[in-house]
């Protein structure tokens, strides 16, 4: 059995759909991963193959003003679970950059995270590169999913109450359908080599604007909503954005033949389910 926590997020409702039956899920009301009293616990009685960590705090705005408690699930709580002596997949994230590049990240890039939310999930990353045993860390960007809330549902909902939206176009990512996500996750559980310590990036094909994601989402969600460019300075938010932050998988397709989709045929699946 493997053990998925924040099984209630999007990644673990998404996990959920394909690995039901084969793992135990783990909401926080389950298992605090912030106690680790609880976490040695909980390994020692279910004894899991895998942990795969999808718990995060990802409050990015709220965070600048509540580093503690981002710190306590961002980092103490990997520390927890990476310290269980279990193989570890650990979700990681594109904002443990900076955004001022101009060519896609690779794995080996310096991480330089400029916001609360990002500097505790990269010290997240360097405790589980630091106590697990076996660890893949796989870093994603502009995750999405019929499940949970995310920027596919607000802007479906902000489509249908108003005439026009306005959405900033300089910031560059790519969007990330989590149930894609998921089938990788699941594709490199027989792939764990004990010893392993590795990290790779995964996110859809292709780039977009928050712009470009907003104004796709209008048009497959049959919306009249005129999307409206903007500059990140229009919308200023307490915490800052990076501007480039699209991720570079040559690696996890060169390393495991994962072949990826482009972001748009991602997208039209999960409005098409949406529509269900």
């Amino acid at each position: 059995m493997f053990l998925i926590t924040g099984a209630h997020g999007q990644l673990g409702s998404e996990l959920h759909r394909l690995l039901d039956g084969r793992a135990f899920f783990a909401s926080s009301a389950d298992l605090d991963i912030t106690d680790k009293q609880a976490v040695e616990s909980f390994l020692k009685q279910y004894r899991p193959e895998v942990i795969i960590n999808c718990a995060a705090y990802t409050a990015v705005d709220k965070a600048e003003s509540d580093e503690a408690a981002a710190r306590k699930v961002n980092v103490d709580g990997v520390k927890n679970l990476a310290s269980g002596g279990m193989p570890l997949i650990h979700i990681s994230t594109d904002y443990v950059f900076d955004g001022m590049s101009c060519r896609p990240y690779v794995e080996a890039d310096a991480p330089n995270p400029q916001t609360v939310y990002g500097k505790t999930k990269r010290a997240g990353e360097l405790q589980a590169l630091k106590n697990a045993q076996t660890l893949i860390i796989l870093r994603t960007s502009w995750l999405y999913s019929s499940f949970g809330s995310n920027f596919v549902k607000t802007m479906l909902r902000l489509g249908a109450e108003r005439k026009s939206l306005n959405v900033v176009f300089d910031q560059i990512g790519t969007p990330t359908y989590a149930k894609d996500l998921a089938s990788v996750v699941i594709e490199l559980l027989p792939l764990l080599k004990t010893g392993m310590k590795e990290i790779y990036h995964f996110s859809n094909e292709g780039t977009a604007s928050w712009y470009d994601f907003a104004r796709k989402i209008m048009e497959l969600g049959r919306r009249p909503c005129e999307v409206l460019p903007i500059e990140s300075k229009d919308y200023p938010t307490p915490a800052v954005r990076p501007h480039f932050s699209v991720l570079n998988k040559s690696r996890i397709k060169h390393d495991f033949g994962i072949k990826i989709r482009h972001w748009e045929d991602a997208l039209r699946e999960c409005m098409n389910e949406l529509e269900k």
